[in-house]
């Protein structure tokens, strides 16, 4: 069928880039379908900022689908990068491993006890099953195979035969030499390789490095396996190439148009793929917007040796974890996708991702801001439902919850992501005691298992034992402060019997909260009905002090989790023991 461009919201950054895609892809190959690209390289954990690499040109690719369009996203696993460094805080991995470096990481084992062939299926596997959770339809496409297969010889053999011409675009960019200062190439920018681990893009130099020449191919060597190796000669005739390999000493002489164990440097590798896919779109890290950097290289190159265009590429902001700094793979001990899905349904990450653009920078919580983020997606959810939502949030909204292919699984009864935590936390854990708080939560319409509360139950307790430090945990006390309530005032020992007057009556999540809130309303002589316009603010003053006193009384402490989810959790025999009735 004909792509014909729709007109959409223009507050929409998705359906928006789909115009342009669409249209686009209409131009350059009509008929054929749609090719998006994202690129991973498995070179240690994948991270929630490389998969905004994936994301967005998903995002993209699936409203494509919905509008009844063929396409494909293309998923280019950048296995046969070079291991340049042994990542920090990896289970099973020691110093051990850095004998490996500068091999493809096909070719590095696996860490120690790791079910998988090598290193690099190690790191896929993890990436993958969240991608599946996710909803994310995809083309994976091994470099690796690529590569050794020959599948790109004609291009490998195109690129040797203009490299000058490839030479003289690199040199456009790279650091001018200083008078009196020997300098041969540009040097490597470090922050660059941050960002582009694990996001298509290799640790390479451009092939300048070598005292013969220009040549843009690096073979790995046949003894070692390493890429520190140096190209000495080639014939563009006969293909026939030598090298010599640094760390080894190996030399060795080949015809390329044979020759499979090598891959081109990165900034003439991924502008080839441009060209050999057809790739319309595919977004790259902010680092890729600078002079020099691939992406911008790689479009002149791409125009220039390979008669391809640049694909449509916005750059995309970092994502950070809570306070932290930007994150890179390079460093060790940053979440991935898959520590993020232990912790939230798949729904609500494909929201955080959805709706903001990708040039805007974001967080994903793992601290207590996660139960104001769940707050925030259930009154989007609400909206949704009554029809009061905003036409961008309905679409992000829309997003995260389905694909093309379908709704994703959801929680049939979503009840507050911060009330189910605050029971895991208190009950650590105990199915039965979890059942009976959560029934009385609403009595009117109690949940009849607790497979209704899942997904969003087994979310909340994962984030309970693995997030929230132990000195932070709620544990309550096994037998009364005796000596607190015998020092308390008469107006304290009223409040107390105030709240075990009405806990009967109140039991449940509204009821109790509507009493502990009321409790110091009616000490003051005002209806528990009053609102906080009628109230004088040392009315809050009184809430405060009641709520500290209940919390030491209970757990020890002068904070904890809300208090009327607190009170059904501990349960009413039990408060009434504590409270010294």
């Amino acid at each position: 069928m004909p792509i014909v461009a729709q007109s959409t919201d223009t507050t929409d950054w998705v359906s928006r880039y789909a115009d342009e895609v669409i249209s686009e892809s209409e131009r350059r190959a009509p008929g054929k379908p749609v090719v998006v690209a994202s690129g991973l390289s498995p070179s240690g954990p994948i991270h929630l900022g490389n998969l905004r690499e994936v994301m967005t040109p998903h995002l993209v690719a699936d409203e494509i689908r919905r509008r009844g369009h063929e396409v494909r996203h293309l998923i280019s696993w950048d296995d046969y990068d070079r291991y340049r460094k042994v990542p920090a805080g990896v289970p099973g991995v020691d110093e051990s491993w850095a004998e490996h470096i500068g091999k493809p990481l096909t070719s590095v084992p696996a860490p120690a006890g790791s079910a998988y062939a090598n290193w690099a299926e190690h790191f896929k596997a993890a990436m993958t099953e969240a991608l599946d959770e996710l909803g994310v339809e995809y083309d994976g496409i091994s470099q690796t195979a690529q590569y050794n297969s020959g599948v790109y010889r004609e291009q490998v053999l195109h690129a040797m035969k203009h490299r000058g011409d490839i030479d003289a675009i690199l040199d456009q960019y790279r650091t001018k030499k200083t008078p009196g200062k020997k300098q041969s190439q540009k040097p490597v920018d470090e922050a660059e390789l941050e960002a582009a681990e694990g996001s298509g893009a290799a640790s390479e130099d451009d092939g300048s490095g070598g005292g013969s020449g220009y040549f843009p191919y690096k073979p790995y060597c046949g003894a070692c396996e390493k890429d520190l190796t140096t190209v000495t000669s080639y014939d563009d005739e006969s293909t026939e190439l030598s090298y010599v390999c640094a760390d080894c000493g190996h030399t060795e002489t080949v015809h390329l148009n044979e020759f499979n164990r090598g891959k081109l440097v990165w900034k003439v590798d991924w502008p080839m793929r441009w060209a050999f896919e057809g790739v319309i779109f595919e977004p790259s890290g902010v680092d890729h917007s600078s002079p020099g950097s691939s992406f911008v290289v790689g479009g002149q190159i791409v125009r220039e040796i390979f008669d391809g265009v640049q694909p449509i590429g916005p750059m995309y902001a970092f994502v950070g974890i809570s306070g932290m700094a930007k994150m890179s793979s390079s460093k060790g001990g940053v979440p991935t996708p898959a520590d993020a899905l232990k912790i939230m349904e798949a729904p609500l990450l494909r929201w955080l991702y959805a709706r903001r653009k990708p040039n805007q920078s974001f967080k994903i919580a793992f601290d207590q801001e996660i139960q104001r983020l769940y707050d925030e997606w259930d009154k989007l959810d609400a909206k949704v439902a009554d029809g009061s939502v905003l036409p961008a949030d309905a679409a992000a909204h829309s997003r995260a919850v389905r694909t093309a292919a379908g709704e994703l699984p959801k929680t049939p009864r979503p009840l507050p992501y911060r009330t189910l935590a605050s029971v895991a936390d208190i009950t650590a854990g105990a199915q039965d005691q979890t059942l009976r708080i959560l029934r009385d939560l609403d009595p009117s319409d109690p949940i009849s298992s607790l497979d209704e509360a899942r997904p969003r139950l087994d979310r909340a307790e994962n984030w309970i034992t693995t997030q929230v430090p132990a000195d932070a945990r709620t544990i309550v006390r096994a037998e009364p402060d005796a000596e607190l309530l015998s020092s308390l005032d008469d107006e304290g020992r009223e409040s107390l019997r105030l709240l075990l007057e009405g806990l009967d009556s109140h039991w449940s999540l509204d009821g109790l909260t509507h009493l502990v809130y009321g409790v110091p309303k009616v000490q003051a002589g005002f209806s528990p009905d009053a609102t906080a316009k009628e109230l004088p603010p040392e009315i809050k003053v009184a809430q405060r002090s009641f709520f500290a006193l209940l919390y030491r009384l209970l757990v020890t402490r002068e904070t904890g989790p809300r208090l009327p989810t607190l009170l059904l959790a501990v349960g009413a025999e039990r408060v009434r023991k504590l409270l010294g009735a």
